[in-house]
């Protein structure tokens, strides 16, 4: 019985430590996986945590990169600026010295233009010849004139009413084209008087002798003509109020055409530019004896540019001292006489 005893608390005594032993093997298991666990995870809340850590020093890390980048390109750009500056400078001292050596080129001899506007339907003046070139007293006159002024001469036809727009725009430098300086001299700088004219009536019909015989006509003037400044007078109100009507045109070649065909009765126009057309164009015309006012031609520049007025009529007179004028007078007038400046 002792025995038996004996061996059944031993058996006990072996079962309690198997369980001891195992429990401590959990133990050891359970310490263990708690140590994998620390070193290979965490909790959710500080995995979150080091995640938005992680996040943040990314954004800073970016931030940091964008902030170098930009500082890069602004001193990258304020180089290139600078360089532009330095190549616009460089560019505009290169422009400024060839605009001074042009300059100085001019002022050694470089030919310039000389434009004159005129009006291409008032011949002789200035007129279109049968080859389709520009001729006529004043455009030869100036074309010398440009010559002695080592200029390049440009003759300019111009629509009569726009005379003071082309001028002063200066898409001309003067206005050389029988242009008469009664009524104007406020309003240019005259090289004149060279030749003296008048304003008459050109007519077709016999019955038609004197002024008094216009009443109850239709007569035709040039737009902003001297021709029309002289009816608009006071003095000659009268008469231009018994004409039938006073009907303005472009230019005197279709005024001529108009008296040809019996549109009009009567032209009123320049004593220059009558004789000439009756001359050559040997039509049945005449010019009244009683003339509406008496004039001179000048030479009109820009108000106030007396450099090149004066250096026109210092040319002109030199020209008529050495007989070129009055070669040129004398074959479109028959007449040398006809030039007057001094």
């Amino acid at each position: 019985m002792v025995k038996c005893y004996h061996i059944t608390t031993r058996n006990h005594q072996k079962n309690i430590g198997s369980k001891r032993e195992i429990s401590k093997k959990k133990s050891r298991k359970n310490e263990k996986q708690k140590t994998k666990n620390r070193k290979t995870g965490l909790p959710a809340r500080r995995q979150g945590e080091e995640s938005g850590m992680s996040m943040l020093k990314a954004g800073r890390a970016i931030r940091t990169i964008l902030l170098c980048t930009g500082l890069a390109m602004a001193l990258f750009a304020c180089g290139g600026k600078q360089g532009a500056e330095k190549s616009t400078e460089k560019q505009s001292g290169k422009n400024t010295e060839q605009s001074g050596e042009k300059e100085t080129e001019k002022q050694e001899g470089e030919e310039t233009s000389f434009t004159v506007g005129f009006d291409q339907e008032f011949p002789p003046m200035g007129f279109v010849d049968s080859k389709g070139g520009y001729t006529g007293y004043d455009l030869e006159l100036a074309e010398e004139v440009a010559k002695r002024l080592n200029k390049k001469f440009v003759p300019k036809p111009i629509n009569w009413d726009a005379k003071d727009l082309e001028l002063n725009s200066g898409n001309i430098d003067c206005i050389w084209n029988g242009f008469t300086m009664e009524d104007r001299e406020d309003k240019y700088t005259f090289v004149g008087p060279y030749m003296a004219n008048k304003q008459v009536f050109v007519v077709k019909e016999e019955g038609i002798q004197s002024v008094s015989d216009l009443k109850g006509k239709t007569v035709e003037v040039q737009k902003d003509s001297s021709g029309l400044t002289a009816l608009n007078r006071d003095e000659n109100k009268s008469l231009k109020d018994s004409f039938s009507s006073l009907v303005e045109v472009g230019d005197y070649q279709s005024a001529m055409m108009d008296l040809e065909t019996g549109a009009c009765d009567a032209v009123c126009m320049d004593s220059v530019v009558a004789e000439y057309q009756i001359k050559s164009t040997k039509k049945p015309f005449r010019i009244l004896k009683d003339s509406l006012s008496e004039e001179k031609y000048g030479i009109g520049f820009k108000k106030g540019n007396t450099a090149l007025s004066d250096a026109v009529k210092k040319t002109l007179l030199e020209m008529k001292e050495d007989g070129t004028v009055d070669k040129i007078t004398e074959k479109w007038f028959g007449t040398k006489d006809s030039f007057v400046l001094q």
